[in-house]
């Protein structure tokens, strides 16, 4: 590095109340009168929403304080010396640039993106391609603090310079320059938008008129550079050296690439899934002394990201993730939660899940709620880090390897995940979604859930049948117990009549109806509660408490109707209708 600097890792949980990796990473490079050494001080960091997090900010090297600190209306000047100038003069203007967006002017970073009167991006990408350090150091710094707001995160990754400047930070990470480290951090803070990670993984730059190259196919792509930087990497990098800095952040990024389906599906084609699990099983921290955006913190994110894809969890299970992940559930915190995830997207047979799989249904069924009611939870996740087809999908597979190691006559396995609350929550997730999709319906929900929640929710339903139509000890007929099995068989056939709905989904949603409603005429316990539960939510949320309830009433009958086939209906006659 061009001086040693001193990190401090601030945690945001505004996810979840407080407690998942938002960090703010400030730096402060001084002058000092030894040359050859050099410090850093730290900077407090203020919380950040999600969208904003991971960020680091840099101050320059202060060798020539300038008499009159920079202004906006310098940008033009200042620019246009990056563009036409070399060596020091450019490294100069581009420090002036960095000045206006530094941790002290934190108010004109969106002015200087947004605003259309400047494109500092364009000089900025073209000082990263520099052989000059100071000049290329000082671009990587003013580009990370510039990707930090939300508004500025869009025109970067997706305007008319997000070609030059993804391409720019990918050139630098592809030659190992001291500031990889620098540019994995600024693609990260891009990749927090979510609209970006599609465009950010696709990048696959060709020479003038050539033919186009799939990232696959292209070793200057993007995702081929991440790959070679994670498996040229020592097996054992020296913690806090350049290269170990690389490698760390560069899994900060693919974490967030990974959420996409076809992202995944692209990285599960490298040997990037190898590399993260060997991360896990080659660290000798244990897992509670794990800090947020540690380098196992990130791997295990993207263990769980990639897991959720069709696409990309059979590389994860060649390379053996379920063997590396499993001790780590036992945690019980973060960790122990995604791996607890993890597992249960992999496959892993119900007998893996810790004490016959409550802890493992209790913080799953947490994480739904939470996010559901748009919250975290303190000391482990912050709302919005999580989503919700996550958990949905996760306590769906967590159902199926319950009812997988069902043995006849014994009590279900699935009993542990279908406890009321769990249920009814299943339940509100498939309501919302089939009243937010009925044009005609009254009321709604403050959270609309996706249709993958929605569908993952009913095939946990599905599976966890045996648990939820237990009879009661001593049984007996209830009222109650019918209405619920009606009103809930009902809402499911809706359900499977919405369209878009999957043929997996309506086949579920049909097999759960069909037998629910055979099961009508014994008490049900933990139906009844279950039903009693989503009943009171629907209340809360003033939704129409009829709407799953059958509108058949049969006929009226008044003189204007069925009756008026006798002669005195409609007529001056004194005869008189009985």
């Amino acid at each position: 590095f061009l001086g040693d600097f001193a990190r401090q890792h601030q945690h945001n949980f505004s996810l979840c109340g407080n407690t998942t990796t938002s960090i703010m990473v400030s730096f402060r490079r001084k002058k000092k009168e030894d040359k050859a050494a050099k410090d850093a001080a730290k900077e407090d960091k203020g919380k950040e929403k999600p969208e904003k997090k991971a960020a680091k900010e840099e101050q320059a090297p202060a060798k020539a304080v300038p008499t009159k600190p920079p202004t906006l209306d310098d940008i033009p000047e200042l620019v246009d010396t990056m563009l036409n100038e070399k060596g020091e003069k450019s490294a100069a203007a581009t420090k002036r640039i960095y000045e206006l967006c530094d941790v002290g002017h934190k108010q004109n970073r969106v002015p200087m993106v947004c605003s259309g009167k400047w494109d500092v991006l364009t000089p900025l990408a073209k000082c990263l391609t520099q052989e000059s350090g100071d000049g290329r150091h000082l671009a990587c710094l003013a580009l990370n603090n510039l990707s930090i707001p939300t508004e500025n995160k869009r025109v970067m990754a997706l305007g008319p310079a997000s070609n030059d400047v993804i391409g720019g930070l990918t050139k630098v990470i592809a030659e190992d320059k001291q500031e990889s480290y620098l540019c994995c951090i600024c693609l990260m803070n891009l990749s927090f938008l979510e609209a970006s990670i599609t465009t950010i993984m696709q990048y696959s730059p060709v020479d003038d008129g050539a033919a186009p190259l799939a990232p696959l196919e292209n070793p200057n792509s993007l995702l081929r550079v991440l790959e070679k930087l994670l498996t040229n990497s020592p097996s054992a990098p020296k913690s806090g050296s350049g290269k170990s800095e690389g490698v760390r952040w560069a899994c900060g990024l693919i974490k967030n690439l990974a959420k996409s389906e076809e992202n995944a599906a692209l990285i599960g084609k490298t040997e990037i899934p190898k590399c993260v699990v060997e991360n896990i099983r080659a660290t000798t921290a244990p897992p509670s002394r794990w800090t947020s955006n540690s380098l196992e913190d990130f791997s295990l994110f993207v263990i769980l990201n990639l897991a959720q894809w069709p696409g990309s969890k059979d590389a994860l299970t060649e390379a053996g993730a379920v063997d590396v992940v499993k001790p780590i559930m036992s945690e019980g915190d973060l960790q122990g939660l995604k791996a607890t995830m993890a597992c249960a997207f992999l496959g892993a047979p119900w007998s893996d899940f810790p004490d016959g799989g409550k802890p493992a249904a209790k913080a799953v069924s947490e994480l739904e709620t939470n996010i559901v009611e748009k919250k975290g939870k303190d000391g482990q996740y912050a709302y919005g880090v999580f989503k919700l087809y996550t958990a949905t999908q996760a306590y769906r597979d967590l159902a199926v390897a319950a009812a997988k190691d069902d043995k006849e006559g014994a009590e279900s396995n699935t009993k542990c995940l279908a406890t009321p609350s769990a249920v009814a929550l299943n339940l509100q997730i498939i309501s919302d979604l089939v009243l937010s999709a009925m044009e005609d319906a009254e009321g709604g929900s403050k959270y609309v859930p996706d249709a993958s929640s929605a569908e993952y929710s009913v095939q946990a339903i599905e599976a966890m049948l045996p648990a939820i139509l237990e009879e009661s000890e001593n049984p007996h007929k209830s009222v109650q117990s019918e209405k619920a099995c009606g009103e809930i068989s009902t809402m499911l056939l809706t359900y499977s009549d919405i369209s878009g709905t999957s043929a997996e989904a309506k086949a579920s949603a049909k097999n759960a109806a069909e037998k629910i409603r055979a099961a009508s005429g014994s008490a049900r316990p933990i139906l009844e509660i279950s039903y009693d539960l989503w009943t009171q939510y629907r209340k809360r949320e003033g939704q129409p408490m009829d709407q799953f309830i059958s509108q058949e009433r049969g006929v009226e009958v008044d003189e204007s109707g069925p009756l008026d086939f006798l002669p005195c209906a409609n007529s001056e006659s004194s005869c008189v209708i009985l």
